[in-house]
């Protein structure tokens, strides 16, 4: 859990993915639509990957990936990304991390 709060501390976005996974893909697409330049694990790639995920599954995390973090704050998956989206709430929030400018 400490590793995780040190990576995400590292930039005002950070997703933790799996290379084939379409789902993460698509919210990656999303926020460089907007500009944003994230931090993106991909947990079948990195050394000790398969930890992080166990991690991130005890934080609630069911599917894992994607999992995405502003401002260093667990935003959630696809689902509340998108939600945030819908609702006109990302890109402020996006805004206030310092991951995109206005």
């Amino acid at each position: 859990m400490e590793r995780i709060t040190k990576m995400v501390a590292e930039r005002p976005v950070v997703i933790f993915s799996k290379t084939n996974c379409c789902i993460s893909h698509t919210v990656k697409s999303l926020l460089h639509d907007f500009g944003v330049n994230p931090v993106v694990y991909e947990l079948d790639e990195i050394p000790r990957g398969r930890d992080i995920e166990t991690a991130l599954a005890m934080l609630g995390r069911n599917p894992v990936v994607p999992a995405v973090f502003i401002g260093g704050e667990l935003v959630g998956g696809a689902n509340e990304v998108m939600s945030l989206h819908l609702q006109r709430n990302l890109r402020p929030m996006l805004t206030r991390a310092g991951a995109m400018w206005v």
